[in-house]
C-alpha cells in the first residue's frame, strides 16, 4: 500500500486507490489516512440523558443551512451521545479554540466514565436541565433534533439552531485536528 501521508515529489497525483466492491481492511486503512488530510475544526457535542451529562469530542459537523439556521453532526451510532441526542431530540455544539485540548482529550477517550464526566469541564446552561455548553468555547449551538439518517456506522444527526452565541473569545484561534493531531 501507498504511504499518502509522505511529501509528494512533485504536483502529480499519486495513482488512484481503487477500493473492492466490499472495501478490504487496507481499502479502509488507506482511506483513513486520507481522510486526516483534511482539516477540521474540534468541538464538542453534548446532551442529557435522565440525569447525566453526556459529552463527546467531534470532528464531524457542519452548518447545513442558514434558512432556517441548521447544523448537521455525525455520530458513532452504538455511542452514549449518540443515544442521549437522539432520546433527548436536543444537543449542544460548543466549538473549542485552540487552548481546549485537554478538553478535547478528556471526552475523546474512549470508555470515559458517565458518572462526572464533566466535574473538570467548565461549562454552564442555557436553562436548567439544557445541555452543557463549553465555557472558553468560540461558539456554542442549542439545537433540537430535526431529523436523524443511518450512514454506514454513524447517525448524521440535523439540528435546528434555537440558541447561539459568540463568547468573548469569538476571534480565539480554533483548535483544528489536521494529520491525527491537533493543531
Amino acid at each position: 500500500m501507498t504511504d499518502f501521508a509522505a511529501e509528494p515529489m512533485d504536483d502529480e497525483a499519486a495513482p488512484a486507490h481503487i477500493l473492492a466492491e466490499r472495501p478490504t481492511r487496507a481499502d479502509e486503512d488507506a482511506y483513513k489516512q486520507l481522510a486526516t488530510l483534511a482539516a477540521k475544526s474540534v468541538a464538542v457535542v453534548s446532551a442529557v440523558q435522565g440525569r447525566w451529562d453526556v459529552a463527546v469530542t467531534v470532528t464531524d459537523f457542519l452548518s447545513v443551512s442558514y434558512d432556517p439556521p441548521t447544523m448537521l453532526v455525525s455520530l458513532f451510532s452504538l455511542s452514549r451521545i449518540a443515544e442521549a441526542v437522539v432520546a433527548s431530540g436536543r444537543f449542544a455544539l460548543s466549538v473549542l479554540a485552540h487552548d481546549q485540548r485537554a478538553i478535547a482529550d478528556r471526552l475523546g477517550e474512549p470508555g470515559a466514565p458517565l458518572v462526572g464526566l464533566l466535574d473538570q469541564v467548565p461549562h454552564r446552561r442555557r436553562e436548567p436541565g439544557g445541555p452543557a455548553l463549553v465555557d472558553g468555547a468560540i461558539v456554542w449551538f442549542d439545537l433540537h433534533v430535526a431529523a436523524v439518517h443511518t450512514a454506514a456506522t454513524h447517525l448524521l444527526v440535523i439540528g435546528e439552531v434555537v440558541a447561539t452565541s459568540a463568547t468573548a473569545r469569538w476571534s480565539a484561534r480554533p483548535l483544528v485536528r489536521w494529520r491525527s493531531d491537533y493543531q
